[in-house]
């Protein structure tokens, strides 16, 4: 898998800007620059981080960074949990997509490859946790500016005293 890094990574890349608007879509596939397209950097930047963690075996908990970056924008973007999660997930077709020859004629044993898909399993349960603390914060700060309105609105009409 090592050896096919850039491919698999550049198309978990592609399918998760596939999960926008096909402008927004083609904009960060194309646009590389990471200041003037930053959800696309972080995204390439995540997916990669990703990637290597799960090449090396490593748990979800190393990979919060990376599924925190990701998440956050899709939470502030208002993913569904499901395509939020979901874009983790393509990881396992990706792999069955690009290296299948390899498998067969490497000789990789089904246990391996259930192990694998068992850690990309729990990356996804992961994110799902991560994703789920952001928008419960997103809510948080959504209320507090409610309350802040309304107490200003207050003030104006002379309803409640200056604190």
């Amino acid at each position: 898998m090592a050896n096919k890094k850039t491919a698999v990574v550049n198309r978990w890349f592609q399918l998760l800007a596939e999960e926008y608007p096909p402008e927004t879509a083609r904009f960060l596939m194309r646009e590389k620059d990471q200041f003037a397209n930053p959800v696309g950097h972080t995204i390439q930047e995540a997916v990669t981080g990703l990637f290597d963690i799960l090449l090396e075996g490593g748990e979800a908990g190393s990979a919060s960074r990376y599924l925190d970056s990701l998440l956050r924008i899709q939470a502030v973007q208002d993913f569904p949990p499901s395509r939020a999660i979901g874009g983790i997930l393509h990881i396992k077709k990706i792999i069955g997509e690009e290296l299948a020859g390899e498998i067969r004629a490497a000789g990789i044993q089904p246990e391996e490859i259930r192990l694998f898909a068992s850690r990309v399993d729990r990356l996804a349960l992961a994110a799902f946790d991560i994703y789920m603390a952001c928008r419960e914060k997103l809510y948080e700060i959504r209320v507090q500016e409610v309350k802040n309105r309304i107490a200003r609105l207050l003030q104006k009409a002379n309803l409640l005293e200056k604190v």
